[in-house]
């Protein structure tokens, strides 16, 4: 029986992860990688180096592969277009990635299918920036997120979120101005700029789910996000707190999302939780996610090896997770580059402790890893984590 051969765009953590997740089923990975020092390029077997950016790279990368998938959403959504025209089977497939590339086509995709959203609009200068800050202080303007931006005293609108449509991540493009003079940076990018509303939120949350081609799909737990200068830092699965109902909404959303904008395989759905007791729709991952990544230690099936099945058309795995409380802990790099010295000590301090790296070179402030803990006492299990990851950066030293 001859296996099929996964095509993965990107050579990140993201495909390093998913081909793991993949070794245990038999199936084989081809990787589209920049270098072969790359996360994913140093373990996956069949590495291809080239431009994703180029259609005839990417044309001959797919040759031989049964499907296509991505560690990000940066390949060109023309490119795409032209392999499935191609006859190359492209998952998720362009029609659905572009919401994901594109946060101005999401924004008006989500709009017309009456998802929650922070107030919005595309912005052409500076001034159109003060347009829209004074709309939101006469309590206009387009999307769901009415009164979301209130409570913090001012009347003019401001601040106002400032977002490049295409190519931000990790608070990259992104930026919060509190005037229309402070608003000149973004559009020296020389592509389209959203302006929205600084949502007052209690925390971020998001909720994970997986879609296959014929249509099934799975839920996995809605977690805390919680973010440190733009960056993910901790995920607590499942959120703590969060009311039954808003959590069943929150996934009944996601899966909303998933099915109407015809997403395969995973899709991330990062949330505000209000203060007034709503979720708002923050941002849109379709590939496997940090705020997923708990799932590994945390839950039956993970969501690397979802990925995997739903790309493929193969039954999803089970969602559910294994232990009442899953913390992960991002490990970002310090001052510290040799973070193996450190394997003893947390080691021998937590035998349940999983560590994940990415073999990147350590590079302060750099995702290089991340830990997962998991218990029935959520204190404990969040010391835990955050004593590891601390320690592997070496800002904790006992």
């Amino acid at each position: 029986m001859t296996f099929p051969v996964v095509g993965m765009v990107g050579g990140g953590q993201l495909a390093r992860m998913t081909h793991e997740a993949g070794i245990p089923l038999g199936i084989r990975f081809k990787l589209l990688s920049d270098t072969p020092q790359d996360s994913a390029a140093q373990v996956v077997n069949d590495v291809v180096i080239g431009d994703y950016r180029d259609l005839e790279t990417l044309r001959a990368f797919a040759r031989g592969c049964d499907v296509i998938t991505f560690d990000h959403e940066h390949v060109p959504t023309e490119h795409l277009r032209a392999l499935e025209a191609d006859g190359v089977r492209v998952r998720p497939g362009p029609d659905a990635l572009v919401h994901a590339q594109d946060k101005g086509v999401m924004r008006a995709r989500l709009d017309a299918i009456g998802v929650p959203c922070p107030r919005h609009r595309i912005v052409s200068d500076p001034g159109d920036v003060a347009a829209f800050a004074a709309e939101l202080a006469e309590g206009e303007g387009a999307g769901e997120g009415e009164g979301a931006g209130e409570g913090d005293g001012r009347t003019d609108g401001f601040p106002v979120v400032l977002k490049t449509v295409r190519g931000g991540y990790d608070g990259k493009g992104v930026w919060v101005v509190d005037s229309a003079e402070e608003a000149a940076e973004p559009f020296r990018a020389g592509v389209p700029v959203l302006a929205e509303e600084k949502v007052d939120f209690v925390r971020e949350l998001a909720a994970n789910v997986v879609r296959s081609p014929h249509g099934q799909a799975v839920a996995y737990p809605v977690v805390e996000s919680q973010q440190v200068d733009g960056v993910c830092d901790t995920v607590i699965a499942p959120a703590p707190g969060l009311d039954e109902e808003l959590a069943l909404k929150a996934e009944q959303l996601a899966l909303t999302i998933a099915k109407e904008l015809g997403v395969v395989g995973h899709l991330a759905v990062e949330l505000f939780e209000t203060r007034d007791g709503r979720i708002l729709v923050n941002e849109l991952a379709m590939r496997p996610h940090n705020s997923g990544h708990w799932t590994q230690d945390g839950s039956i099936t993970s969501q690397f090896a979802n990925h995997v099945r739903a790309v493929l058309d193969l039954p999803l795995g089970d969602p559910r997770p294994r232990a009442r409380w899953t913390v992960m802990a991002n490990v970002l790099g310090g001052d510290y580059p040799d973070m193996y010295s450190a394997y003893l000590h947390c080691m021998a301090r937590d035998p349940q402790l999983k560590i994940h790296m990415y073999g990147k070179d350590v590079k302060p402030g750099r995702k290089v890893g991340h830990v997962n803990t998991y218990g029935d006492d959520l204190d404990d299990v969040l010391e835990r984590a955050r004593h590891a990851a601390g320690y592997l950066r070496g800002t904790i030293t006992e």
